[in-house]
This record gives structure tokens, C-alpha cells and sequence, in this order.
């Protein structure tokens, strides 16, 4: 992965947390807080969007399934704290 590639990763990444939070009620977790979620939303929505046979490619497919990934990521952030 060159640099251009990993800012791009990095920028979709912002994106679909901060979309993410804002599907979630406004559980957005700041800037550097909304990268983290969807960075690693976007390999949870990767990996679940594969489990269920979904294939999905280019920019649109990747920001999909990292917002999915996100938003089930702040789904179990919400529960683990309620608990």
C-alpha cells in the first residue's frame, strides 16, 4: 500500500465513523475517535460482509461495508457500556 492509498484508507476510514456515529444518535467519538471506528469497521464490515457471501469493490463498496462495520462497532461499544 503507497501513501496515497493509505490516505485515502485513512480519509474513507474518518468518513464512515463520523457517518456511522451519526446513524448511531450521535455516538461519534471526536475526530481521531471516528478514524479508529471506521478503520476497524471497515474490517469488521469486511469480514461480516464476506461471511454473508457479499462481495463488494471499488471506493462506494469499500465505504459500505466500513460504515456497516462502524455502525455494528458502536452498537457493541453502546452495550458494552450500558453493562
Amino acid at each position: 500500500m503507497d501513501g496515497t492509498s493509505l490516505i485515502v484508507f485513512l480519509v474513507i476510514g474518518a468518513i464512515a465513523g463520523w457517518l456511522a456515529g451519526q446513524l448511531m444518535k450521535g455516538r461519534g467519538v471526536g475526530l481521531v475517535g471516528n478514524l479508529i471506528v471506521g478503520v476497524v469497521g471497515a474490517l469488521i464490515g469486511g469480514f461480516l460482509f464476506g461471511k454473508m457471501g457479499i462481495m463488494t469493490s471499488g471506493m462506494v463498496g469499500t465505504f459500505v461495508s466500513a460504515v456497516v462495520g462502524a455502525v455494528v462497532l458502536l452498537g457493541i461499544i453502546a452495550l458494552v457500556k450500558k453493562a
